[in-house]
């Protein structure tokens, strides 16, 4: 598995976790949902500084959402 899907596959894992919509996330980092979907599908990459953001609104940390054991 590719490791942008597994990056994905992390965020949706930590967004569930606190609770969180699509939209939500969407709305809070000023991305679309689609955005963020496609991010969760591994299909687009993200920029660190959206990474750092996203992490901060999971209360995860970075090395959490890459971690891809």
């Amino acid at each position: 598995m590719s490791r942008l899907k597994l990056l994905g596959q992390n965020i949706r894992k930590y967004r569930n976790l606190k609770g969180l919509s699509q939209e939500k996330l969407a709305e809070l980092t000023g991305l679309s949902r689609e955005y963020i979907a496609r991010i969760e599908t591994g299909v687009k990459r993200i920029s660190l500084k959206k990474l750092f953001e996203i992490a901060d609104i999971l209360d995860a940390n970075c090395s959490d959402l890459v971690d891809f054991k």
